[in-house]
């Protein structure tokens, strides 16, 4: 198949649409469900950005017309009926009409999703702004203005902490060591300009062999 025959063969329901999933690509956060025809399907893969079928208004919509809050798409799946598609995207901008990250946002049964998910991710993107921003008085412009001599230093520090906690036996010392190390290795992450992603996939890597 070309890059576009699939589309033909994704196994549209009997009014011609099918459920589209968008997906953070980073975060991997569920963002909304929405769904395409085979024409908002093919203008999502011509133009990069998703496009859906709204069934209330019975017509084509490009997601972040008005807002400015579009979602690049960087991967589309089918599931093994071809009947369901996942899209994975880099979304700018809120994905909910209401102003929410994510369509998802209101729990409602179950117990609340961790504040923890995908903390390191959260993490870096701030550590991003900080150095663009360089806002006074921040601890991170700080490091990013003394430079990767200052920044190794730290890290070679939070390291040893580590170890010194782990040694006494003092788990309650150690987290807190470990969530500075975890910060300034993201420090100088940044500093080198290599995504975290990047280091996370030669886990994924291992872990798969």
């Amino acid at each position: 198949m070309t890059n576009t025959d699939w589309i033909a063969s994704v196994n549209y329901d009997e009014k011609g649409l099918v459920p589209v999933i968008v997906q953070d690509a980073e975060t991997k956060d569920v963002l909304t469900l929405a769904y395409m025809n085979e024409t908002s399907l093919r203008k999502t893969v011509e133009t990069g950005e998703t496009w859906f079928y709204s069934r209330s208004r019975q017509e084509l919509w490009h997601k972040g017309e008005t807002s400015g809050n579009t979602q690049r798409v960087k991967n589309i799946s089918w599931d093994c009926d071809k009947d369901a598609l996942l899209v994975l995207a880099d979304k700018k901008g809120p994905a909910c009409h209401k102003g929410e990250e994510s369509c998802f946002h209101e729990n409602v049964f179950g117990e609340e999703r961790s504040s923890t998910e995908n903390i390191l991710i959260t993490l870096e993107k701030l550590i991003e702004n900080r150095e663009i921003e360089r806002p006074v008085g921040a601890y991170t412009t700080y490091l990013f203005e003394e430079g990767v001599d200052k920044i190794l230093k730290k890290v070679g520090e939070e390291a040893s902490e580590v170890i010194i906690a782990a040694k006494n036996r003092d788990s309650e010392e150690l987290k807190w060591e470990v969530a500075d190390l975890f910060y300034h290795i993201l420090v100088l992450l940044r500093e080198q300009k290599l995504p975290l992603e990047s280091v996370l996939s030669v886990l994924v890597e291992r872990h798969h062999k």
